[in-house]
């Protein structure tokens, strides 16, 4: 169910969200505020953990088709918020390296490789630029401005965490169950729940019906199944526990 964005734009979107995320901590009272978004975690720790997390998926990438992951650096980002920001920086320029290096067919380890969603460079991309964009909005929460989101891209962002994160061959516990999920801005998708596992696809007129329904905007939806925002942001149709159990469920493959 990929969407077909070029990897070219997948870079420049790492890029360019990765800019307004550092312009939200610049703008944010302190290192030490809270995240309200991630309980438990201040400004500092959200830049930690997605520098960090640019750094590990830089030497993935890297290092090609893999049975397991390197280790995570370990060293603690600089406390200062001028030298954290340039930490960042180049936190994002070697992911940015490595995926230019590599070309988007690059073949690599990624904990989603039984799903949808490539297990490539191209697909770490995707998933980069949605992690960025997502805690942009946390850091901006933090920082008590928050932006809207670019439309275009919280729609690749829904479609992309169905391809990634509810996209699994472990079988659904449950009832079979199909999810339609629709944004206001015009694009619509499902994701069928049984006994092969929890698989998304476009929604077409032809659809079965849907045991439960969800509509909002595009950033509505990306921020509910990231746990940002809750069912009640959104308006829903049918079964809800469907979607509390879905919400709930973690699959071991």
């Amino acid at each position: 169910m990929t969407e077909s964005l070029e990897y070219s734009a997948l870079l420049r979107l790492i890029d360019e969200r990765s800019a307004v995320f550092r312009s939200a901590v610049a703008a944010a009272p302190s290192l030490d505020a809270p995240v309200p978004s991630c309980p438990a975690w201040t400004l500092f720790d959200l830049v930690q953990h997605l520098g960090t997390g640019q750094r590990w998926w830089a030497a993935i990438v890297a290092a090609g088709p893999a049975e397991a992951p390197p280790a995570k650096d370990a060293a603690e980002a600089p406390r200062e918020l001028e030298a954290l920001l340039a930490w960042y920086a180049e936190s994002n320029e070697q992911l940015l390296s490595a995926l230019r290096e590599a070309g988007p067919e690059r073949e690599c380890w990624t904990w989603w490789a039984a799903g949808v969603s490539p297990a490539n460079a191209w697909g770490v991309a995707r998933r980069r630029v949605h992690e960025v964009l997502v805690h942009t909005y946390d850091a901006q929460l933090a920082a008590g401005a928050v932006q809207p989101m670019p439309a275009d891209i919280a729609i690749d962002g829904v479609a992309e965490f169905l391809d990634t994160c509810n996209s699994t061959p472990a079988a659904w516990p449950h009832e079979a169950a199909t999810i339609h999920y629709h944004a206001t801005e015009g694009r619509s998708w499902l994701l069928t729940l049984d006994g092969t596992g929890a698989w998304p696809a476009p929604l077409t007129d032809d659809a079965a019906p849907a045991s439960a329904a969800a509509t909002g905007t595009a950033e509505q939806l990306l921020l509910v199944v990231w746990g940002r925002l809750t069912l009640s942001d959104l308006t829903i149709e049918g079964d809800q526990q469907v979607f509390e159990r879905l919400i709930a469920w973690e699959p071991e493959e």
